[in-house]
């Protein structure tokens, strides 16, 4: 979930009345914010918003326990388990190499279980997604294109095309790219293009080809950068 349209964490709102918390004043805030969370597990919007607030303070840990506590209590929201899943995903920039594979593979489990409740096309895109960002040796290319292909599927039963949807087809012709597929990514971001025109993620793809798309790919897959995990564009105007 990366390039331009990702970029930015959404504006830290408790439902449009907390303004974002400077880092000191951030425990408070935060406090508050896992009181909505709690009180509504199954909803992005609160959860999302937590999260984007835990990041700029910089308490990864504390999210994690945060969503731990939040899906004892609530083992059945497929919702609190995938926003679990974000939490780790939040952290791997700040921890070390061999820390990051132990919170990727943590994060995994987290979207795995949310999928096992609810095989919803955002929780199917995310684990896909998240596939793409392991080496190659690991061999979780097929994986990322099982999950992205039926994300994609579930997509276009939607009643309506969001913008939010052009990244299952960003990232299903990533995974095809990864497979040694080329005319399969093409043909996908291709697609992709056509629903969703002028897309920067699609349009970059397109333009590349070669040893240049794949070192474009290598630097937009790369697990230093920090991945936008906000869920914002979910509510945002169409």
């Amino acid at each position: 979930m990366r390039d331009g349209l990702w970029r930015g964490a959404a504006a830290l709102l408790l439902w449009g009345a907390l303004a974002p918390a400077a880092a000191a004043d951030a425990p408070p805030a935060l406090a508050q914010l896992e009181q909505a969370v709690a009180a509504d597990p199954d909803s992005p919007r609160p959860a999302s918003d937590y999260r984007m607030a835990a990041i700029r303070a910089g308490e990864y840990d504390r999210a994690i326990e945060f969503f731990e506590r939040l899906v004892a209590a609530h083992p059945k929201s497929a919702n609190a388990w995938l926003n679990y899943g974000y939490a780790y995903v939040d952290k791997i920039p700040a921890a070390g190499a061999i820390t990051r594979v132990i919170l990727a593979n943590q994060s995994l489990e987290k979207f795995t279980k949310s999928i096992e409740l609810q095989r919803a096309w955002l929780a199917l895109y995310t684990r896909g997604n998240s596939y793409l960002y392991w080496p190659p040796i690991f061999g979780k290319g097929p994986l990322a294109v099982a999950d992205l292909e039926e994300a994609i599927a579930l997509v276009k039963r939607e009643p309506q095309r969001r913008p939010v949807h052009a990244r299952v087809y960003v990232a299903l012709g990533d995974a095809y790219w990864r497979t040694e597929q080329p005319e399969k990514a093409r043909a996908v971001w291709r697609e992709g293009a056509a629903h969703f025109p002028g897309t920067p993620q699609l349009q970059a793809r397109l333009a590349r080809d070669g040893d240049e798309l794949s070192a474009y790919l290598y630097n937009q897959l790369s697990p230093n950068e920090r991945v936008d995990t906000s869920l914002a564009p979910l509510w945002a105007e169409p």
